[in-house]
């Protein structure tokens, strides 16, 4: 993924003055974490928005405060859910030579033939793993490919995907990250079985009261 950069200019504007801010097009945010203390941004609203697109937890990106740059990831999004915006992001600053520990979202990519040819369901088992990387080796999301999954049983475990060698991974190896269940058919079957059942209870009375 390409380089992104978000420009920002330091913020002496706090509290409740800072709704002005966000009349006038503009977003706030903080930028904290590796050996700097707190600074408070603001940022252009359209422009961050734009930036923010696709990019996940475990993405890095370079705050420009006032020509000073900042490796960063992006900790928080606070969103306006009635206008459907952004109006503050935080941001952990972080050494391009230390490694970091973060957790990768998986995003399952692909058709399962199980699911076509035996009624499968997927099961997204794991969503994230937890893993340790330097900043510009970290993943974005780790992508599993489920269309070799061809029978109920199938599963993709995480010792199953290729992860780079500069990559550590905490969790278990043998975490199941994806798998395919009939649990559908058996579902229908109980279902079935149990609208069945108050028919012959209520013959038996019957042949009891005969």
């Amino acid at each position: 993924m390409e380089r992104v950069v978000i420009k920002a200019t330091k913020r002496d504007v706090t509290g409740k003055k800072v709704s002005q801010l966000r009349r006038e097009g503009k977003m706030p945010g903080v930028v904290y974490g590796h050996h700097i203390e707190p600074i408070a941004i603001v940022m252009d609203a359209r422009e961050v928005t734009r930036a923010m697109i696709g990019l996940t937890p475990s993405s890095i990106v370079t705050i420009d405060i006032d020509g000073e740059d900042h490796a960063a990831l992006i900790r928080e999004r606070q969103r306006d859910y009635l206008r459907n915006k952004f109006i503050h992001i935080d941001f952990q600053a972080v050494s391009r030579t230390e490694k970091i520990r973060a957790r990768i979202e998986t995003v399952l990519e692909g058709t399962a033939p199980a699911v076509k040819n035996y009624n499968g369901i997927v099961l997204h088992e794991k969503e994230y793993i937890e893993v340790e990387a330097l900043p510009e080796h970290l993943p974005e999301r780790f992508i599993v490919d489920i269309s070799n999954l061809n029978r109920i049983g199938d599963m993709i475990r995480i010792s199953d995907m290729s992860i780079a060698d500069d990559v550590t991974v905490f969790d278990d190896v043998n975490d199941v990250i994806v798998s395919i269940s009939g649990v559908k058919e058996e579902a229908e079957e109980e279902e079935t079985a149990s609208a069945d059942e108050p028919e012959v209870v209520e013959k038996g009375k019957k042949e009891e009261e005969e």
